[in-house]
């Protein structure tokens, strides 16, 4: 196995525009990205490979991947919510997360009703998904229900729904019922 610093390693020639436009052109073939992400691949792999010719322009190269259609902040964004709703997270960590990957606060403010509106089958699902609240086997004592509270709101769920699943019993299906019907547009976030 050959290490990174070997001799018989091969150098990588320095980049040029239109190595630069492979890379790009590769890396949204493969993945769902941002802008911002992609520009700072673009960045990063300048600095890693050097450059040779004109000066490097990620930010134009990035714009003209948005113009083209191959990136679009805006579907990035929905498709990342709803993944992440369907998993069960809250409305602060689903902003949380298209913050980190460089989606602007007009797409991420778009998504606000969206998220709120599915906030409560978010939050079930989370509590399904972890055995919590109506889906826990046992009912939990004081120390342990604090511990299943946190569990939900580091999930990104406000407290007051984290409380209202929390303190549901084991197997309760009416009291499951009631919260439910309680809240007029429970609906699946992918499905709004």
């Amino acid at each position: 196995m050959m290490r990174e610093n070997s001799p018989n390693r091969r150098a990588l020639s320095p980049l040029d525009q239109a190595a630069l436009e492979r890379l790009a052109l590769r890396y949204v073939e493969r993945f769902a990205t941002t802008r911002a992400r992609l520009i700072a691949y673009l960045d990063r792999k300048v600095r890693e490979r050097g450059w040779q010719g004109v000066p490097a322009d990620p930010m134009s190269l990035a714009d003209r991947m948005v113009a083209l259609g191959y990136v679009d902040d805006r579907a990035f964004a929905s498709a990342r919510a709803g993944a992440m709703a369907r998993r069960g997270l809250g409305g602060r960590r689903i902003s949380e997360a298209l913050r980190a990957a460089g989606v602007g606060e007009d797409e991420s403010a778009a998504l606000v009703p969206m998220i709120a509106q599915g906030a409560l089958a978010a939050a079930l699902r989370f509590a399904q998904r972890k055995r919590l609240g109506p889906y826990a086997v046992t009912a939990p004592d004081r120390a342990m229900r604090e511990r299943h509270l946190a569990a939900i709101i580091r999930a990104g769920h406000s407290f007051e729904l984290a409380r209202q699943i929390v303190m549901l019993a084991p197997g309760d299906d009416t009291a499951l019922k009631a919260l439910i019907s309680g809240e007029e547009d429970f609906c699946d976030i992918a499905n709004p």
